[in-house]
């Protein structure tokens, strides 16, 4: 197991964090499990302790919240799977504080290397071959990859997931802190009205910056292919590498076989009233709406869409690094609020566009 030594050095507020905490302001808890200040270094204590003890804590990183586990216990993994519905054949990615302790648990060649030198801490996952102990067997239990060679890994960058990975002292398997397909939370409150007291402890760290999941790339003799757009553009990782990356589609159904990464089936990121997208404002003109439809949207004011009873505006700028920051957030409020529909217009598809389209045409798949 991992012994990696680290002291908590406090949070500062950042402008968007302020400003999101501003616009999805925290309500009542209702539920058994407590949230604690993550800025607080007794709330690290105590959550690190459950984490060591084989329980799971809610824990916020840069792009949603995750439900940790250490990831080296299987009896603490599989209570992962059983809080979250999720099917064995969906990989866990694990977290680290920081390289070298990715590199006790898995096989970095160049490439791998000079990515994690430019995108960690970040929202980047790496996967790769997982390293074997003295006798021959993966350090990372199969549980974890469902059963594949290879291991997703990740340092997050968050003052509170830092913290908490180094005072547990192990790898934590942390998969978004929500059921297996539903929307992902970006507020701690979000985790205990999606779990409850399956989960004791949820660290509140704010909202979450980037607001959707981490970029999975796989690293391969052959290349490197993108299994999962996210927060980290896609033009990014190719001027590291100095060449064009693959980008592979979800699956067409979940099937039962094991996926390479987490996220890769087509529907994913869901909220429960039916959801629509649209590649224009023009598309959804002609098409017809029965009851209440509320319409999501970036940029400036769409014309002609009286007909829509609720509009939400991810971000009227047109900044997509906000509009991926609130978006889940708004799918959450939009899918309490008893509509028959939901709307979405796509975004030029470039950039963080690309992960916003994907996690919008998932959802209404």
């Amino acid at each position: 197991m991992l012994r990696i030594a680290g002291e908590f050095s406090g949070i500062a507020c950042e402008p968007r964090r302020c400003v999101a905490s501003r616009l999805f302001p925290k309500r009542h808890m209702t539920h058994s499990s407590t949230i604690l200040p993550g800025e607080d270094p007794a709330s690290i204590d105590q959550a690190a302790a459950l984490l060591r003890d084989g329980e799971l804590v809610g824990m916020p990183t840069e792009t949603v919240y995750g439900l940790a586990a250490d990831a080296l216990n299987e009896a603490a993994v599989a209570k992962v799977f059983q809080a979250k519905q999720r099917p064995s054949f969906d990989p866990l990615i694990v977290h680290v504080p920081d390289v070298t302790s990715a590199n006790q648990l898995a096989l970095f060649g160049e490439q791998a290397e000079r990515l994690a030198e430019a995108f960690w801490p970040g929202p980047m996952t790496l996967v790769l071959p997982r390293r074997l102990d003295e006798q021959g067997k993966p350090i990372v239990p199969d549980l974890v990859t469902a059963g594949l060679n290879a291991v997703g890994l990740r340092v997050p960058d968050h003052p509170v997931a830092l913290a908490l990975l180094k005072k547990s002292h192990c790898p934590l398997a942390a998969p978004s802190a929500n059921t297996f397909g539903s929307i992902s939370p970006t507020l701690a409150q979000h985790v205990v009205d999606e779990l409850g007291s399956k989960v004791g402890i949820v660290l509140d760290g704010g909202p979450c910056d980037r607001g959707v999941e981490s970029t999975v790339l796989r690293v391969t003799d052959a290349g490197v292919e993108v299994l999962r757009l996210g927060a980290l553009p896609v033009e990014l990782i190719e001027e590291v590498i100095g060449g064009p990356v693959s980008v592979r589609k979800p699956s067409s159904s979940p099937g039962l076989e094991a996926k390479p990464a987490p996220g890769m089936v087509d529907r994913h990121y869901a909220p429960g009233t039916p959801m629509r997208f649209f590649d224009s404002i023009q598309a959804q003109d002609t098409y017809e709406l029965t009851g209440r439809w509320a319409l999501i949207y970036v940029g400036k004011v769409p014309a002609h869409c009286e007909r829509f009873d609720v509009m939400r505006n991810l971000s009227e700028s047109g900044d997509l690094s906000f509009a991926a920051a609130s978006l889940f957030s708004t799918l959450r409020e939009l899918d309490g609020m008893g509509l028959d529909g939901i709307a979405a217009i796509a975004v030029d598809d470039e950039g963080l566009g690309r992960a916003i389209n994907d996690r919008l045409k998932r959802g209404s798949a």
